[in-house]
């Protein structure tokens, strides 16, 4: 027992000799190294925690619109946003997807603390229809604090095999509809010196891939037009945020278990896309830090992003590398 205790004695005194003749400094680094990691982790940790609060909050009796409330991203967004306590502008093409929609939300939340939504109906496809859809859209209170664009129409197909309809279909659903959209609003926003219009888009809109042609070009033409739009509504107090993402999925791997093409490569490293919980999660935390520009993707497409810049001619070769016809189908 003796030897024992004097064994755990010693070893202590014998290490704290070493260190006292060891390089001041390297000790001094030994001995913080630790320190700073643990600070660190602290702080991310405490940053998300606050973070989070507030992409909870900053929602809380504000005039949100949701332009495509039906869809899976747009669901979620409604109950993230509903049970923060906004006011609900919830739009849609179909009036019993939306009646519905809205019954689910009541019926999962106390009223005491959260406003009823209100419905109406949307449908880009059809631009007669969207001067009414504006209207009401800005009779429901009379003002708007937030826009999330979130409808988008996808096809893909040889650029040679898609009629002229479909293109028009495309920059209707992807580029004209949220543009026209923003520019009837556009005036009560400015009139009251705040707002914030969010739009939701595809990395296409930076990085066009092969037999994406007319969905690619309607991604590009959106987002410039709300980096464009950004500078022009600044002074207005008005924020201008684009979120660019691979692509919506649900939990379960249904697109990407088809993908066996070249591209798959391109999502490597989140196979199934993003969900949309993570999609809802950015979107609320963007509302909160304001951020101009976010890209929700691997690694492999932010680089691809910036080779198609500084890179091109490598950029080309390798999407010309990765074309198989034989495995492509039109499907929208």
């Amino acid at each position: 027992m003796s030897v024992e205790m004097e064994a755990n004695v010693t070893v202590p005194e014998s290490l704290w000799e070493k260190l006292q003749e060891m390089d001041p400094t390297w000790t001094t680094t030994v001995l913080l190294v630790p320190c700073v990691v643990v600070l660190t982790a602290g702080f991310f940790y405490i940053y998300g925690l606050v973070t989070g609060f507030l992409s909870k909050t900053c929602v809380r009796n504000k005039v949100v619109v949701l332009s495509d409330a039906t869809s899976k991203l747009g669901k979620v967004c409604a109950s993230v946003f509903h049970k923060g306590g906004a006011r609900l502008i919830l739009c849609g093409k179909s009036w019993d997807k939306l009646e519905e929609l809205a019954e689910d939300l009541t019926g999962s939340s106390d009223p005491s603390v959260t406003f009823p939504p209100k419905l109406v109906l949307l449908d880009f496809s059809d631009m007669l229809s969207l001067p009414e859809a504006i209207v009401d859209v800005l009779d429901c209170y009379g003002c708007l604090d937030v826009i999330i664009l979130n409808n988008s129409l996808k096809v893909k197909a040889p650029a040679q095999n898609l009629s002229l309809e479909m293109d028009k279909l495309l920059m209707d659903n992807n580029y004209f509809g949220p543009a026209t959209l923003v520019k009837g609003v556009l005036p009560s926003m400015m009139s009251r010196r705040t707002g914030h219009l969010i739009l939701v888009n595809s990395i296409q809109g930076k990085l066009a891939v092969p037999f994406r042609s007319a969905y690619a070009a309607s991604k590009h033409a959106v987002q410039a037009f709300f980096d464009c739009l950004r500078a022009e509504v600044e002074e207005f107090g008005i924020s201008v945020s684009t979120i660019n993402h691979t692509f919506i999925s649900a939990s379960d791997a249904t697109e990407a278990s088809t993908r066996k093409s070249f591209w798959s490569w391109f999502f490597i490293m989140r196979p199934h896309g993003v969900s949309p919980g993570e999609a809802a999660a950015e979107i609320a935390k963007t509302l909160g830090n304001k951020r101009k520009e976010v890209v929700i993707a691997p690694t492999l497409p932010k680089v691809a992003v910036y080779a198609r810049s500084f890179f091109p001619n490598l950029f080309f070769a390798l999407m010309a590398a990765g074309v198989n016809h034989a495995n492509v189908s039109v499907a929208s």
